[in-house]
């Protein structure tokens, strides 16, 4: 299955105990059961809430929330439920009436956490922007002082941001971390807004500025982190922008890639606080192909509901299928035994017909074919990724195969190995580093192609190599043989063997 996933995002319910916005929060759920209905078979779909859940935190409206939290998640709409902080959810205790805390209430994050979704490759990061936004009025003067904290709380977020992705526990990645997909969450809005400016005006008594201090650095933190887009509300306002930063990296190395792309879409209020118009986003990751070239993108369905009509409707209902279409920006097809590791994980146990597919799935790719130009690296890194998948598979059939699939599957694993030594020995690599890299679950094939570019061996050596290799590909063929295939590796490669396979 393609890497896919979806996001709900809704911002800024103000609930407030009374009960009062107990039927917008109806209206919005039958319109994400109406929208969402299209996604049933996404592996994870998010229902992310982007601050100001609460217009006070008083004890009746956390209780409120809470029971609005829970009637969501009982729609069964959603696998995931997240949701931050916005600025009204921790407001400061007054003389009058209890205050709890709504980061414990709620389990909010008190400055950031990244949850990661496996099968989508999605590293959701939630961030709590409350301490580096401005808050406090002003004059219209910043002098220096002030500038400098607004610096030093931006730079600070920007280490928490960076601290939740490098933290311990990212040995969950099934990927390596450039690989993933990284998005965002924050209440404030990084930068003013492209769009929906003109229909907020700055100067309320309690926010007299409504922006994040020090906003480059942090969209340049962000930048650096392979995040691809941020999501926000706290404005009720719609809005969309892309923002293009350089990346020092890709001047240091030379690459063509000298833009990095972030956007940043805005929720507005979803049950239309204090008579603005209601609204939600949501953000479909998946794979699409144009003009014959596979790849992902970002659709975007924004939708709104008028003031003073009842239901919503497409934002965008100018553009094809009310959808905006972005580009993911950089190539996330994953390697087939990666994506193929990946649900053998999710399995507790796999029948014989899931094992036929997956074998299929993870043979059929260039290096198990006489596909012409030998590049050993290339080949060295898909037999270790096909070997890690390989492990994986036997452990989980072999509490349920017969005695003979068992034992095809671990001559095809030792056949696997014989294959990762030869390419190994080809390229020079000694018996130490092959062990790490054997040992490596995330290891990379750039990394590979940069360390060992062309093998060393002498040109009178290379065709006895190759003659070898087909070999080993002949009898990795008679053992799935056994399991009831004949993939005829170690010959021309089949026509479904697409050019992206290796």
């Amino acid at each position: 299955m393609d890497r896919s996933f979806v996001i709900a995002q809704i911002s800024d319910l103000h609930l407030d105990g009374s009960g009062r916005l107990l039927a917008a929060i109806e209206m919005l759920t039958a319109a994400l059961r109406e929208r969402m209905a299209a996604f049933a078979d996404v592996p994870d779909r998010i229902l992310l809430i982007t601050g100001d859940i609460v217009n006070d935190p008083a004890p009746a409206a956390l209780d409120e929330a809470l029971a609005v939290i829970a009637s969501l998640r009982q729609t069964g709409l959603f696998t995931d439920i997240q949701a931050i902080a916005g600025n009204h959810d921790i407001k400061r205790p007054s003389q009058r009436g209890g205050r709890h805390d709504a980061y414990d209430y709620l389990r909010l994050p008190r400055t950031s956490r990244s949850v990661y979704y496996r099968q989508a490759g999605l590293d959701l990061v939630l961030l709590d922007s409350n301490s580096a936004s401005l808050t406090t009025p002003s004059s219209g003067n910043i002098d220096e002082r002030p500038y400098h904290a607004m610096v030093a709380l931006s730079a600070r977020l920007s280490v928490e941001l960076a601290g939740t992705i490098g933290s311990a526990g990212r040995a969950d990645y099934s990927e390596r971390a450039e690989n993933l997909v990284r998005v965002l969450a924050l209440h404030h809005h990084p930068l003013p807004q492209a769009t929906g400016e003109g229909k907020r005006f700055l100067g309320v008594p309690d926010e007299p500025l409504m922006y994040l201090a020090a906003p480059a650095t942090f969209l340049e933190a962000a930048t650096s982190l392979n995040v691809t887009m941020v999501l926000h509300g706290h404005r009720h306002v719609e809005g969309l922008s892309r923002y293009s930063i350089p990346d020092p990296r890709a001047m240091r190395s030379g690459r063509e890639d000298f833009w990095r792309t972030i956007y940043v879409l805005s929720c507005p209020s979803s049950t239309g606080h204090g008579g603005d118009d209601a609204g939600f986003n949501i953000i479909h990751f998946g794979p699409t192909s144009e003009a014959g070239q596979p790849g992902y993108r970002f659709a975007i369905a924004r939708y709104s509901r008028q003031r003073d009509d009842g239901g919503f409707g497409p934002l965008d209902s100018n553009l094809p299928d009310g959808l905006i279409s972005l580009p993911a920006g950089r190539d996330l097809s994953r390697d087939p035994a990666i994506q193929s590791a990946i649900e053998i994980a999710s399995s507790v146990s796999l029948k014989r017909d899931q094992v036929l597919a997956l074998v299929r799935r993870l043979l059929s790719r260039r290096a198990f074919y006489d596909g012409g130009g030998q590049d050993w690296a290339d080949m060295l890194y898909a037999y270790i990724v096909t070997s890690h998948a390989w492990a994986d598979l036997e452990g989980r059939f072999a509490r349920s195969a017969q005695r003979s699939d068992v034992a095809a599957l671990a001559e095809a694993s030792a056949l696997l190995r014989q294959l990762i030594g030869q390419s190994a020995d080809m390229l020079g690599i000694d018996h130490a580093t092959l062990d790490e890299l054997r040992s490596d679950r995330l290891v990379s094939r750039d990394d590979l192609l940069r360390r060992w570019p062309t093998p060393p061996r002498e040109a009178d050596d290379l065709q006895a190599r190759r003659q070898h290799r087909l070999q080993l590909l002949r009898d990795l063929n008679e053992q799935v043989e056994l399991l009831g295939l004949d993939l005829g590796l170690g010959g021309e490669m089949p026509p479904q063997c697409g050019r992206s396979l290796r």
